[in-house]
């Protein structure tokens, strides 16, 4: 017996997912006739995660469609800035995107961050659990069912990736709000409260410090602020967001 065959239509952003040999503009897949049309476009490799509107002959349907024999599809990019109701905005990352992490906390993004590899259950578990996106590049982690909202990063270069977030989600910035150690959320601290934790140096050259509520890590203007400044100024150039002074 014939299996029904559609006509697919990948938007050229998702294509990458596709096998190697099949990333034209049009393809023809096999079904099997009775899964969804979620189920189909996921097999093929495309994360439901980075899908937007789904047309059946040019008719928006859901993902639960069941697509006919003959029907043309065409699957769409999520769109940018993306929405995420339910919950307020904030992310999870996993074990390979701790330099991301880390710039999204120095712009003030909550983003929490898996130092050790806790396994894709316990990821897309805490995702669910504390209703965070969960952002990835691992196209497996994306397609599990535990999952409440994820997304995957496209690039492997962390300035690009910052853009690509930034690009997606629109999350207000704060910058040198919050702890690049912890995610903790920074406050001001004067040199009398944090003079045991300085050395020598830093107690004699500088005056203004935060302080991290949560893992009481101490910040001041260093050798890298430079470089800091500009990651930031960038992203506020480009993104928006208050230009607030480091501490």
């Amino acid at each position: 017996m014939n299996r029904p065959v559609i006509d697919l239509a990948l938007a050229p952003e998702l294509r990458l997912f596709a096998p190697a040999d099949r990333r034209g503009a049009h393809v023809a897949l096999a079904t099997d006739g009775c899964s969804t049309l979620g189920h189909a476009v996921e097999s093929f490799g495309v994360p439901l995660t980075e899908v937007g509107a789904l047309l059946a002959g040019g008719h928006p349907v859901a993902s639960s469609h069941v697509p006919a024999h003959g029907e043309s599809i065409e699957v769409r990019a999520v769109a940018r800035p993306q929405a995420v109701p339910g919950a307020p905005l904030r992310f999870l990352l996993d074990v390979h995107l701790g330099t991301l992490a880390r710039r999204l906390r120095l712009l003030g993004v909550d983003a929490a961050y898996e130092s050790a590899d806790i396994g894709d259950r316990a990821l897309a578990a805490r995702s669910a659990a504390e209703r965070r996106v969960l952002l990835s590049r691992d196209r497996g982690l994306l397609r599990r069912r535990e999952l409440w909202a994820g997304a995957y990063v496209y690039s492997d270069r962390p300035e690009e990736q910052v853009r690509d977030v930034l690009g997606r989600f629109a999350p207000p910035l704060a910058p040198w709000s919050r702890c690049t150690g912890c995610n903790g959320v920074l406050r001001e601290a004067d040199k009398d409260s944090v003079a045991d934790r300085l050395e020598g140096g830093t107690r004699s050259t500088y005056e203004v410090f935060a302080q991290c509520t949560a893992c009481e890590r101490v910040y001041w203007r260093g050798a890298h602020h430079a470089r800091l400044e500009a990651i930031v100024a960038g992203a506020v150039a480009e993104f928006g967001g208050a230009a607030v002074p480091a501490p």
